[in-house]
């Protein structure tokens, strides 16, 4: 199939779409946490900013239950055999600060407003995925 305007390119490969949101929202959810970690670490001295790369970790998740699924046959969805985590990044700081804290406020609170609007489309089409699975479920039924 072609690949034309709003289709999406084939990156499940052996995945269900289920996994593909369950991984998608727990780097989501990880990122969200380590974001409110750097505002709540604004004033501790020394205290290294930390993010994650989303699209990388999501990346690095394919490829990894890929590599999983191709050489071990399991039952179960690869999201609970093999556990993900992100790698963690530390932020360069754009201006330095005498106490050695990398947190600048405006970049964290924008990214985790940026990231908590991320987070409830990922939340919303997986809701969606499994709502339409419902009905399609309900009609065979009914």
């Amino acid at each position: 199939m072609d690949n034309v305007k709003g289709d999406a390119p084939n990156v499940f490969s052996g995945w269900t779409k289920e996994v593909f949101w369950e991984r998608a929202l727990k780097i989501s959810e990880q990122r969200l946490t380590l974001l409110a970690s750097n505002i709540a670490n604004a004033d501790t001295p020394n205290y290294k900013a930390r993010d994650i790369d989303f699209r990388a970790s999501l990346q690095q998740a394919i490829a990894a239950s890929n590599a999983t699924t191709a050489t071990v046959k399991v039952t179960s969805s690869p999201a609970k055999d093999t556990p993900f985590v992100a790698t963690l990044m530390y932020r360069i700081p754009t201006q330095g600060s005498v106490d050695g804290n990398t947190v600048e406020m405006d970049t964290e609170r924008s990214s985790f407003a940026d990231q908590a609007i991320r987070h409830e489309f990922l939340l919303q089409k997986a809701l969606d995925e499994y709502k339409e699975i419902g009905s399609l479920f309900k009609n065979m039924v009914g």
